[in-house]
């Protein structure tokens, strides 16, 4: 099965059309029209949205294969939106040297033990 095959199968499953998907993911009509018509895959750029709209894992979307043998949320890592505070967290972090990462890393066990202890 194809990536673009798994895309329409799960559209089907979650009972989601693709207008829905369109909107959900902000990828043209026509782009996922294409690729039904001409049982074409998605560019990479579109990977994460997708995986995003239709709850799955992206080794799923690219194999069929989803190694936690669920398509929900149980996966170790995150899909994060650029413009969100916890994107531009990630970005300004991503810039920094390892010390400084490192720093910040120990900043952030800082203030969350505080918080387990109710201390603010």
């Amino acid at each position: 099965m194809t990536i673009s095959e798994r895309i329409f199968e799960r559209l089907r499953q979650i009972d989601m059309t693709q207008k829905e998907f369109s909107e959900e993911t902000g990828i043209l009509p026509s782009t996922i029209s294409e690729w039904k018509k001409n049982k074409t895959n998605p560019s990479s750029e579109k990977i994460l949205p997708i995986c995003k709209a239709l709850d799955v894992s992206p080794e799923w979307l690219l194999s069929g294969v989803d190694p936690v043998e669920g398509r929900g949320r149980n996966h170790d890592y995150y899909v994060v939106p650029k413009g969100t505070d916890t994107g531009i967290l990630i970005s300004g972090f991503n810039k920094l040297d390892k010390t400084m990462r490192d720093r910040m890393i120990g900043y952030v066990e800082a203030l969350t033990g505080m918080m387990d202890k109710g201390e603010k």
